[in-house]
């Protein structure tokens, strides 16, 4: 598994070549299926338009990846759609690029500016995480060891997503993956091995406006 980039909250831009308009919608999807069922209801809410091109890439490892022109001359607009989606390392995407013609022909290379902008734009208004595949780790450990332990997680930037207080105290952290044995070590030699940790499931997780987010494999 690998760190890669997503969409957590999609979002829309616009931009204006002489008269002519570029409204780009995201989303994010987890199917083909769902990618072409967003391209199809923003067809149908800009019915009006001339153009609504699109592209997508859907899957984490190994993406599968479509565009269309729609009805623009071949590789001016979908093509630019999807390599700004390739370029920005963002997985399962989808970017509707919808053009109300200006009365201007802008020629193929204005064509592909105007697509590449708008898709860039579409992006700097959503919200993109970093998905960081690691482990949810449970940490058993007498209160004498606690402060060592809250340091060193401090330390090397480990969340703590919950903690239980009884007899002993049980925190809940999440442990990048590469980095898992290191941060197990450090905490295995701060407490002499009385900490015993427990893996609990592997997972991805990220961070969205101050708030961490996990996602099932």
């Amino acid at each position: 598994m690998k760190t890669y980039k997503a969409v957590y909250q999609g979002g829309s831009g616009e931009i204006v070549e002489k008269k002519s308009r570029f409204i780009a919608h995201v989303a994010s999807v987890s199917t083909v299926e769902e990618a072409q069922q967003f391209i199809d209801r923003i067809k149908k809410e800009y019915w009006d338009a001339r153009h609504n091109c699109s592209a997508f890439s859907v899957g984490d490892q190994t993406p599968l990846t479509r565009s269309s022109d729609d009805g623009e001359p071949s590789g001016t607009a979908g093509k630019p759609i999807l390599e700004v989606i390739l370029g920005s390392g963002i997985h399962n995407i989808v970017i509707v690029v919808t053009r109300y013609f200006g009365g201007t022909l802008l020629g193929t290379g204005g064509l592909v500016r105007a697509y590449t902008e708008a898709a860039r734009e579409g992006i700097k208004n959503s919200v993109i995480i970093e998905k960081i595949p690691g482990v949810k780790m449970r940490l058993r450990t007498d209160y004498t060891d606690l402060g060592k332990i809250q340091y060193i997680l401090a330390q090397n930037n480990v969340s703590t997503v919950d903690t239980e207080y009884t007899d002993q105290v049980a925190l809940t952290a999440l442990f990048a993956q590469d980095e898992e044995d290191r941060i197990k070590k450090l905490l295995t030699e701060a407490t002499s091995g009385r900490v015993v940790m427990e893996e609990l499931c592997e997972l991805y997780f990220a961070s969205a406006d101050g708030e961490i987010l996990t996602f099932p494999l």
